[in-house]
């Protein structure tokens, strides 16, 4: 049980008016008690009250006991599990994890019909927004580790190679490297496959000349990295490398941007202006970044209308891209980490 982190999701609890929350995420479970638990299709959920007391809900299978000094109440598939969570909820609001199945969230609710659900995941969100330094360390692990394997993979490319074997060998790398495998399936792009921004790999051959997008991460200690890069496999047209060159300029002007004080909003505005002024504009067609650390996917977004302010501890990407259908596309993924006075790139 961390009790510097409970103390901040309490402190955000009150700050939103929240006396109660449920927290049910495997990633927000382990980040306030140190308990990695997948429930599956069973139901984990830790009670956490504004005043700092909590109490887990587990399956007995999960074998949760003895490894936290949080008060854990246990259940078997023989029980009403929302039965048993049920009789301890204070009647009001209570915050529930947006992640929470639905059908868990409406028995409660008729379970008892005096509490009022509402969106309890701000809390944890905003905790789990500034990274400690154990957390920092940790993702300046799993970022090398990437690189290493992207570097890698990258050596191996081989005409006639597909986008499904290049795939397969990232996991056998990271797996080597002594990661437990990806933060996501990893995506390897070749050709005009490259103009589908979440492209999911297939039997698509390299051929000399195509551009390759590989955009990938693993987990080391539960943290997450993440990084793209394009590469031209033999000859290079001019479109090819103007393009590369542009989003590579964008990707340097929204690190530059990147430091405390700077809204998020005008980080996507530094890197998209770079794109909108060499006229690719509308084929720039998502956000800049987002955050990362137990999740890949992490609050906040770094996008057009993001108003959250960059602080030290913050880790987001910087992922710009230019997709041109038919053709090719390309994007470059740093992560960086906000400092006191400006930010560290993690991934070079």
């Amino acid at each position: 049980m961390n009790t510097l982190r409970i103390q901040k999701v309490t402190d955000n609890m009150r700050a939103l008016g929240l006396e109660q929350i449920l927290v049910t995420g495997t990633a927000n479970v382990y980040y306030l008690t140190g308990l990695w638990c997948e429930p599956f299709e069973r139901m984990l959920a830790l009670h956490v009250k504004a005043d700092g007391e909590m109490k887990l809900y587990a399956n007995k299978l999960f074998a949760l006991k003895g490894l936290s000094d949080v008060p854990l109440v246990e259940y078997d598939d023989t029980d009403d599990c929302i039965a048993v969570l049920a009789g301890d909820m204070l009647p009001g609001q209570l915050g529930i994890d947006k992640t929470w199945p639905s059908h868990f969230t409406i028995r409660l609710m008729q379970a008892r019909p005096d509490i009022t659900p509402v969106l309890g995941s701000r809390p944890l969100d905003e905790a789990r927004l500034i990274k400690d330094e154990e957390e920092l360390a940790l993702m300046r692990v799993s970022s090398r580790m990437n690189v290493q394997v992207c570097d890698r993979i990258g050596k191996a490319l081989y005409e006639g190679c597909t986008e499904k074997e290049i795939q397969a060998l990232y996991n056998q790398i990271a797996q080597e490297l002594g990661s437990p495998g990806p933060s996501f399936t990893p995506l390897i792009c070749f050709g005009k496959n490259g103009a589908e921004p979440h492209h999911d790999s297939d039997g698509t051959k390299l051929k000399r000349g195509d551009t390759v997008i590989t955009d990938v991460g693993l987990i080391w200690k539960h943290y997450c990295s993440d990084m793209t890069r394009t590469r031209q496999f033999g000859e290079v047209s001019d479109e090819q490398k103007r393009v590369h060159d542009i989003v590579s300029a964008a990707n340097r002007a929204g690190i530059a941007a990147c430091r405390p004080g700077v809204k998020l909003k005008d980080i996507d505005r530094a890197a998209r202006k770079v794109i909108e002024d060499a006229g690719y504009g509308p084929y720039f067609n998502h956000r800049t970044g987002h955050g990362i650390g137990l999740d890949v996917h992490e609050f906040p977004d770094c996008s057009a209308v993001s108003e959250t302010v960059a602080r030290p501890g913050m880790i987001f990407s910087v992922e710009p891209g230019i997709y041109l259908p038919g053709k090719f596309g390309v994007r470059v993924e740093d992560l960086v980490a906000i400092t006191e006075d400006g930010c560290e790139v993690l991934t070079r």
